[in-house]
């Protein structure tokens, strides 16, 4: 064999072994991503049974049951984005600041009765944090413009539709600016 050929195996062998550590990297990153998805999001396209998602919106009011499994604490609630709701299962001790009508991010799979299974509950951490994907998908429904205050709690969406809100984002005297 020349100098030649195996400088050119050499070089095929290194293309070979970047490629494979090239290929097992984005396996690994493409199944570990986590995608946010609202409850009307969920009940339109449902995710993969085994793909976990984050699922966000507000705790509708009324709905927080707490139950005990084998001195396990198990929260059951539903979150809404004001389009649809899901309902959560959640086996452990909620953060402090869980609330009904307060923002919320559960982390977790779908069942395939169309309810979740969460194995993380984030909440808000003050009165006017809402997570980035909340605020951007209570925009393009259209049940809040952040240029007229402050987000509307999960009480008020069930009198709330996206028809109407553009009219009401047209008139800022409706909203004291």
């Amino acid at each position: 064999m020349t100098r030649k050929t195996r400088r050119l195996w050499l070089v095929i062998a290194c293309l070979v072994g970047l490629g494979s550590a090239a290929a097992l990297t984005l396996n690994a990153f493409s199944s570990n991503i986590v995608f946010f998805m609202a409850p009307s999001q969920v009940h339109t396209k449902p995710p993969p049974k085994d793909r976990t998602i984050r699922l966000g919106g507000m705790v509708v009011a009324g709905s927080v049951r707490r139950e005990k499994v084998k001195d396990t604490p198990v929260a059951i609630f539903d979150v809404t984005d004001g389009q649809d709701a899901v309902t959560v299962r959640y086996e452990g001790i909620l953060p402090d600041l869980f609330r009904e009508g307060q923002s919320v991010v559960a982390v977790g799979t779908i069942n395939p009765d169309g309810t979740m299974r969460a194995t993380e509950v984030l909440a808000k951490h003050d009165e006017t944090y809402m997570p980035k994907e909340v605020a951007e998908e209570l925009k393009r429904t259209g049940k809040w413009d952040p240029r007229y205050g402050k987000a509307p709690d999960a009480a008020s969406w069930n009198t709330m539709t996206a028809k109407d809100a553009p009219a009401k984002a047209s008139d800022p005297t409706q909203h004291g600016s």
